[in-house]
């Protein structure tokens, strides 16, 4: 069977982390979406998309296909029933399609003349950008479950001061000395060829994705996710880094995202809190303006290739575009477009070469090339976030 990931309704409402990526590849819990279903399902999936991602992120049909809404989360109860649908087949929970049976030859797909099958059970998912942090908890220990079930764990190194070490799985060639690992409130999972510096006291549910990097000292609470090639160090609380990101140096980041290839300069800081503890509200892409949250402690949302000087703070309920580069004293306003550069003091544009300069460079540090796919992704976003920026 082919199965196919669909971005759905949701993708305007998880932008700007949307804007370079299908909602497929969104990180969350120990992996992203199109992992969680590729290792349930035994099968590699591919998406349907924007138009303009399709380059990077090809769909794959073939003579009978099971298209799945990306929005959703796997579990055992859905995954049983999408490797059970049949031709007319669909799964709905509520109004929301999860999953249908489609053909090659089929020219569309009238809902009227299928077989529906209501999913009345709990599931996790991603509908809001805020869903990514604060239902990490719930994802990590849901892929922990996943990925360590019969396995064995990597020793603990001796000189590991650990409770609950039942709650605890490392994976080979992960390296840490000299660290306090407290398991007993989540899971703490720690990938492939990744270390933890000396002096690092860490809280789970937290996830170390492969290849990635606490570094020396660093506090962090539970639930936090470090993406694949990410770094860490100061304190960091309940945040989702995805893939090649930095927050390698002192300064606070809470109840925040940050995308692909983001950097956060040396003591910077986000507020998560409000000074007068109401919910926070963040900037919608969907209303052009400023949606409520429902949360009390909400940070910063940060689209990919977006970076910031030391020193810079962060009011609560910050939204950063794509590729926007902030510096300077002050408070920067909470809603920040892409391929913005400047401050409290006001913005220009980030002209396309020269952020595309400084891609290349960044990209090339993880042997990552810049190439025109990349390119073109970026000059599409560009055009279409004119609008919020003002010169």
């Amino acid at each position: 069977m082919n199965y196919v990931l669909f971005d759905g309704p949701v993708r305007n409402a998880l932008l700007p982390f949307t804007f370079t990526r299908p909602v497929a590849d969104i990180l969350i819990g120990i992996m992203t979406i199109r992992q969680k279903w590729e290792t349930r399902l035994g099968s590699t999936i591919t998406t349907i998309t924007e138009d303009y991602l399709s380059a990077k992120f090809p769909m794959v049909e073939m003579e009978e296909n099971v298209m799945i809404n990306a929005a959703y989360l796997p579990n055992d109860a859905l995954v049983e029933l999408i490797t059970d649908l049949k031709a007319n087949q669909a799964i709905f929970k509520g109004e929301d399609v999860i999953a249908f049976f489609t053909t090659e030859n089929q020219e569309e797909v009238d809902f009227d003349s299928y077989e529906i099958i209501q999913y009345n059970e709990e599931c996790l998912t991603v509908e809001h950008t805020w869903d990514i942090f604060s239902k990490n908890d719930a994802a990590i220990r849901a892929d922990f479950a996943f990925l360590t079930e019969d396995r064995k764990s990597q020793p603990i190194p001796k000189s590991v001061n650990v409770i609950a070490p039942e709650n605890i799985f490392i994976e080979e060639g992960a390296k840490l000395e000299f660290v306090t690992l407290n398991a007993s409130a989540g899971p703490i999972y720690i990938g492939k060829n990744t270390e933890i510096m000396e002096g690092t006291v860490i809280r789970g549910p937290f996830a170390l994705c492969e290849n990635a990097m606490v570094k020396m000292s660093a506090k962090v609470y539970g639930a936090t996710t470090v993406g694949p090639g990410s770094r860490i160090g100061g304190e960091v609380k309940n945040s989702v880094l995805f893939a090649n990101s930095n927050k390698g140096h002192e300064g606070f980041l809470g109840d925040s995202v940050l995308g692909e290839w983001c950097n956060i300069g040396a003591d910077s800081n986000n507020s998560n809190l409000k000074n007068n503890y109401e919910e926070v509200k963040l900037w919608s892409y969907e209303t052009e303006g400023f949606a409520k949250t429902g949360l009390q402690f909400c940070g910063l949302m940060m689209g990919d290739h977006s970076k910031c000087g030391i020193n810079t703070m962060f009011n609560t309920g910050t939204v950063v575009g794509v590729s926007a580069n902030i510096f300077g004293s002050g408070f920067p306003r909470n809603f920040v477009p892409s391929f913005s550069w400047g401050g409290a003091a006001g913005f220009t544009t980030y002209v396309t070469k020269k952020a595309f300069e400084t891609a290349r460079l960044v990209m090339s540090r993880r042997n990552v090339e810049f190439d025109e796919t990349e390119k073109a992704i970026l000059e599409h976003i560009f055009e279409e976030t004119k609008k919020w920026r003002k010169d």
